[in-house]
């Protein structure tokens, strides 16, 4: 799935990483801790999140993905963002809450990660 069309299912306001919109993604992981973001990921996924702090981008960039979508309306700091960019991370903000933006993407066909 192209995360234009993430962005377009789940409403989502683009905070920075504009360009990798037409990158393609092949899974998606919804998760608050960043450890198991470590274990579990995958390089092709979307990061779906409700933290919205510098180590959710250091975890994105050490795991190899490249976007982030913060659920429930959360607005990271104007440093986050800026380091986001810094970082060349598509980063989004969604209305919906983790679960309804998980079951979103996964009715549309983004498959979830399968443990390793």
């Amino acid at each position: 799935m192209k995360l234009s069309r993430v962005q377009e299912l789940l409403e989502a306001v683009v905070l920075s990483g504009e360009s990798h919109l037409d990158d393609e993604v092949l899974t998606g992981f919804g998760c608050d801790l960043m450890s198991d973001v470590l274990c579990f990921a995958r390089e092709d996924a979307v990061l779906l999140t409700g933290l919205i702090n510098k180590q959710v981008l250091n975890t994105v960039d050490m795991a190899n993905m490249n976007s982030i979508v913060f659920v429930r309306n959360k607005m990271p700091s104007e440093d986050v963002i800026k380091m986001a960019q810094e970082m060349n991370l598509l980063v989004m903000s969604t209305k919906y809450i983790l679960f309804e933006a998980c079951g979103m993407l996964y009715a549309n066909g983004l498959k979830g990660a399968h443990l390793r």
